[in-house]
């Protein structure tokens, strides 16, 4: 048992250092890009299903609330909260259209969508980023090894793994690194 725990954490170390110095100027360019949403009065969306759904949580909170400084909230929210929203439409509709139609109710232009799917399959991860895109709310898409998100957002990251824990290990990273990025460029006077 303890070489497959170490085997575990070795994985996940190499796939996240891969991961990051593949994209590195990438992160930056993401976290430019949402800091200048959010300094100019506009929210991050952030969606996905299953484990995915829970990043997206995870993430808003650390903007809305703090990640590691005494600061101002930031405006972010996840799609995946609201069970009365998400059940009307996926009775009514379909599953598929349980966050294109938030992003077109909650979007504004220049705001950002952040979709996250491990597979970047998901039809509903999808069909939102194509409703941001329509409405000019610039998209990022979090995903393993690509799937039609990463032809869909407008910028993506990618995480090379077959692994599905190993990818979302990684978009928390991911998710960390930009609140950290987005604090520190904000809120430099508050940083020690």
């Amino acid at each position: 048992m303890k070489d497959i725990i170490m085997n575990i954490l070795d994985q996940s170390i190499r796939v996240k250092e891969m991961f990051i110095k593949n994209n590195i100027d990438l992160i930056v360019k993401g976290a430019d890009r949402i800091v200048i949403s959010l300094a100019s009065g506009h929210k991050l969306i952030i969606f996905g299903n299953g484990g995915s759904a829970a990043d997206a949580q995870h993430i808003a909170a650390e903007f809305v609330n703090r990640f590691q400084i005494e600061r101002p909230p930031l405006a972010a929210l996840a799609l995946t909260t609201d069970t009365s929203v998400i059940t009307s439409i996926g009775n009514d509709y379909h599953f598929d259209d349980i966050f294109a139609k938030q992003i077109r109710a909650l979007g504004k232009k220049d705001d950002i969508a952040i979709g996250i799917s491990t597979s970047g399959n998901s039809a509903n991860v999808i069909k939102a980023m194509e409703a941001a895109k329509e409405m000019g709310i610039f998209t990022i898409g979090f995903t393993g090894s690509g799937g039609k998100l990463a032809e869909v957002a407008d910028m993506t990251f990618s995480v090379e793994s077959d692994t599905t824990a190993r990818i979302q290990e990684t978009h928390i990273l991911l998710g960390h690194t930009l609140c950290d990025l987005v604090d520190r460029i904000l809120f430099p006077h508050l940083m020690k």
